[in-house]
């Protein structure tokens, strides 16, 4: 019967009290940490169920003083209702912040106010927003960038190009806003001629190759001669929305035919007979057609900084704010405008 019993001093008795202790400690801690999740769970969802309907201004106020979620949360919390368009409920939890959070982070939460405002429209208040920080650090330059936004939708180009001299100074390079803003200066100005837009915008392009969109699309709208004789052809691409629109009258032939790809483009558009056929699939398939079907171009709008698609063309990409950036997506469409036509001609 001893047999089945060990002393104290046999090895094998510690043996098995070590593995007990380990077996006993693994369990215990295996459902404290169950236990303690679920109160955790237990806790977020009782924070969440207050968010199931938009807190208000007041309410706001009392979770934040409470302390129950942490600044960098709140601040969290705030980007996701700007993300989700709810300018409004992230103005509140940032105005809030400001009242009651750490001072030592009250200016960036200053900035993302002024940043929210900005992406709200509410461009006076983002103005003054960044002109307080500003005034008590002169040398921020996300602020100043933010602020010469704020001064271009606002089409105040002279207060503009003053915040453009101030980045200047911190040793930023301003070549490429520079002369957009006096690009759009020269475009918005009631003062000047069309003759004499040409000739700025021209001088602009010539002296910094940039811009060459936001300029030519102008030019070739209202003087199309003077835009064939300073286009650059290796920039059709670039513009080639622009050149697919343009009235066969307003056509230059000469430069058209020195140039593969605006020969391709304008077979595609029926009103040469130059190409057999276009590396680009879309032209391709239009030469193939030969005007046989209705189909025609259309054009979405890539940013190339940030990719982000639109279906009009900018010189300013309002998502990440590059300037510059925009490549025609090409794509084929029905042509409306020849159904139009065509039954426009079956009354007559």
């Amino acid at each position: 019967m001893n047999t089945f019993f060990l002393e104290f001093r046999d090895p094998l008795f510690g043996i098995i009290i070590f593995f007990v202790l380990i077996f006993v400690i693994t369990f215990f801690s295996y459902w404290f940490t169950k236990f303690k999740k679920k109160e955790d769970y237990r806790h977020l969802d009782k924070f969440l169920k207050q968010f199931h309907t938009l807190p208000s201004q007041n309410e706001l106020k009392v979770l934040i003083t409470k302390g129950e979620l942490s600044e960098k949360s709140w601040l969290l919390l705030a980007n996701a209702y700007a993300k989700n368009g709810n300018y409004e409920k992230s103005i509140e939890i940032y105005s809030e912040l400001l009242k009651v959070g750490d001072k030592s982070n009250y200016r960036d939460t200053l900035f993302l106010l002024g940043k929210t405002y900005f992406r709200a429209g509410f461009l006076e208040r983002a103005k003054q927003i960044f002109l307080e920080i500003l005034k008590n650090n002169p040398r921020t330059p996300q602020a100043l960038n933010y602020l010469l936004l704020v001064y271009e939708q606002m089409r105040n180009y002279n207060a503009a190009l003053e915040v453009l001299d101030s980045l200047d100074e911190l040793k930023k390079d301003i070549t490429l806003q520079s002369a957009y803003i006096n690009a759009l200066f020269i475009l918005n100005s009631a003062e000047m001629t069309p003759d004499v837009k040409v000739y700025k915008l021209l001088e602009i392009y010539k002296t910094n190759n940039v811009l060459a969109y936001l300029i030519f699309e102008y030019i070739f709208r209202v003087n199309p001669k003077a835009a064939w004789e300073n286009f650059d052809t290796s920039k059709a691409e670039l513009l080639v929305d622009v050149l697919w629109s343009c009235d066969k009258k307003d056509l230059d032939f000469d430069i058209i035919m020195q140039n593969g790809y605006l020969r391709e483009l304008y077979t595609a558009k029926g009103y040469l007979k130059e190409a057999a056929k276009s590396s680009v699939f879309e032209l391709d398939v239009l030469i193939n057609l030969d005007s046989k079907t209705n189909a025609t171009l259309g054009f979405e709008y890539i940013c190339d900084n940030c990719k982000v698609v639109y279906p009009f063309a900018f010189s300013r990409c309002s998502s990440c704010h590059a300037i510059d950036t925009s490549r025609a997506e090409l794509s084929l469409v029905k042509d409306y405008h020849k159904d139009f036509s065509e039954e426009n001609n079956s009354f007559q």
